[in-house]
């Protein structure tokens, strides 16, 4: 059997690697059109930044050591530029001398990955602008940092990528402007806990320009649509990926909404013997069962090997992604999985949110504070997404919730879990156990939560509603919710007499865990509607502040 794949980054060296794992007859070619094979773009940033001192610990495989390991022909500056399905044929030129050859397979593969896109701004294809990709785009950025020593730099686009580099260029002592088009960053998560990680970007020194596109760039500065001019020295391009489908549609490859190849649970496209794996490939969701695309190395990966181990007559299939992702924001950690609240009330969900803020493991050992976004499902129960920040234990948590939404835990489950505990690590109640518990005492009603955009709203509309704040004076009066009253938690079974319990009623303290408290005791004396403020006071400080 012959096997070409086009493309040998991550998807393409996975696919090459399981199939021979499982045939040693097999002959297996890889095309690649750039210089380089099986890199880590995901530690391109940390490079720039002086993290990682040797570019070459980012390039670990090399076209000799895929041959002697893996007995598979790996060719750089080779592009496919014609497919012929009928004969089983591809046209391939060699980009340094522009020779042409053929050849021939019994499977094909597309493993061609996405390129940056690239904004139609004048001054665009200026020498300080760079894109953020491949190992040739990082020497070029290096080698100009190095050279020309710049002061200013400007990041345009705050997903993941621009937010890393936002991180390692002020890390290298640069002044680092953000400029992102949309009223926040991290787009895929949802505002309020974005602002949380907005706010750390301005605590760290990045100059952060929201609602604002970069519409000229010059050799020394940068013009916005807002009529802004700002100097910059370099100009970093992180404005997302499109994949590469233009040879996979000459010849019918379907493709997606998403702009990705549509491919089966086997990697296999519409077209027989033909597969497309990594960025270049959609993938769907685990909840849904609709298509997601999330080019990631890790995907990209397991669609690899999945592929590799289907062409050679093995059984793997795909089971879909979350959409799992975490980066660090200088000493910031944030993590998502699953849906966000958008996203789940877009699919038609009934869904039940809780803002949990704990700290990651005891306090008394210097555990700092979690805030997690937890969404269920109030007919079903079951997980629906979660978003963490915070400066310990990130990882753990979201790495717990993304195997118990993988198995379609509810939860109620994330409570009885028999998680590691010891004071260094965890609390004795696990951040996740908590948040288990409290959604599902909302879900069952027994104490409701409401956010605080949901808070905001009724008081907004003047509904009959009462607030009571449970902390003391002293917290009160540094800052609480508009219109509560302040009733301590000792206080409150001898004050019962200045509040109606047939008015719906929302208890609130610093961060959820006094205001259930109260919630249960008024509960427990017949107040007949009540909410406990989700993620407490500091949550609705947050909101109020960044809505």
């Amino acid at each position: 059997m012959k096997i070409i794949i086009i493309g040998s980054v991550a998807a393409g060296t996975s696919v090459a690697a399981k199939a021979r794992r499982n045939d040693e007859n097999a002959k297996i070619t890889l095309y690649n059109a750039d210089y380089d094979i099986s890199y880590s773009a995901c530690g391109i940033p940390y490079f720039l930044g002086g993290e990682v001192e040797d570019i070459e610990t980012l390039i670990p495989r090399s076209p000799a050591w895929f041959k002697k390991r893996y007995n598979v022909d790996v060719f750089v500056r080779y592009e496919v530029t014609k497919i012929d399905t009928t004969q089983k044929k591809v046209q391939v030129k060699n980009l340094e001398t522009n020779e042409t050859i053929e050849d021939v397979y019994d499977v094909l593969v597309f493993a061609t990955g996405a390129s940056p896109i690239t904004p139609a701004i004048p001054g665009i294809e200026s020498k300080q602008v760079f894109q953020v990709r491949t190992i040739q785009n990082t020497v070029a950025i290096n080698q100009f940092i190095t050279e020309q020593q710049p002061k200013k730099a400007t990041i345009i686009g705050a997903g993941y990528i621009g937010l890393e580099m936002a991180e390692q260029l002020t890390r290298r002592g640069l002044e680092v402007t953000l400029v992102q088009r949309s009223n926040q960053v991290l787009t895929h998560m949802d505002k309020d806990i974005a602002s949380r990680v907005q706010e750390h970007l301005i605590k760290n020194g990045v100059n952060l320009l929201l609602n604002e596109e970069v519409t000229t760039i010059s050799k020394k500065e940068i013009q916005t649509k807002s009529g802004k001019t700002m100097e910059t020295d370099l100009v970093i391009l992180a404005t997302g990926v499109r994949p590469n489908v233009k040879l996979a549609k000459a010849i019918g490859v379907m493709v997606g909404d998403s702009g990705a190849i549509v491919v089966n649970n086997k990697m296999q496209t519409n077209l027989p013997d033909i597969y497309a794996v990594g960025d270049v490939a959609e993938s769907y969701s685990l909840i849904t069962g609709k298509p997601l695309y999330r080019p990631l190395g890790s995907t990209a990966n397991k669609m690899g090997r999945i592929a590799g181990d289907v062409i050679t007559g093995g059984s793997l299939e795909h089971r879909g992604i979350l959409g799992t992702g975490i980066l660090r924001v200088f000493d910031l950690a944030v993590g998502q999985t699953g849906m966000n609240e958008t996203e789940a009330l877009k699919e038609g969900y009934d869904i039940e949110i809780l803002h949990n803020i704990k700290p990651a493991r005891a306090e008394y050992l210097g555990g700092k504070e979690l805030v997690i976004k937890a969404i269920a499902d109030r007919e079903t129960g079951r997980i629906l997404g979660v978003q963490i920040v915070g400066e310990d234990g990130v990882d753990k948590r979201i790495d717990v919730f993304v195997t118990a939404i993988t198995f379609k835990a509810k939860a109620e489950d994330l409570f009885h879990l028999d998680l590691a505990y010891a004071p260094p690590f965890s609390t004795t109640k696990d951040p996740v156990m908590y948040t288990g518990m409290a959604l599902q005492n909302a879900i069952e009603k027994k104490n409701k939560l409401i956010t605080p955009k949901a808070l905001t709203e009724r008081i907004h509309n003047k509904e009959s509603i009462q607030v009571i704040d449970t902390r003391g004076a002293k917290q009160f009066n540094v800052s609480c919710v508009d219109n509560a009253i302040n009733i301590p938690l000792v206080d409150l079974r001898k004050n019962l007499t200045k509040l109606a319990p047939n008015l719906p009623t929302v208890i609130y303290c610093n961060s959820g865990v006094t205001g259930n408290a109260a919630q249960n005791v008024l509960r427990n004396l017949g107040f007949t509607e009540l909410y406990n403020l989700s993620g407490g006071n500091k949550n609705y400080q947050y909101y109020k502040k960044n809505q």
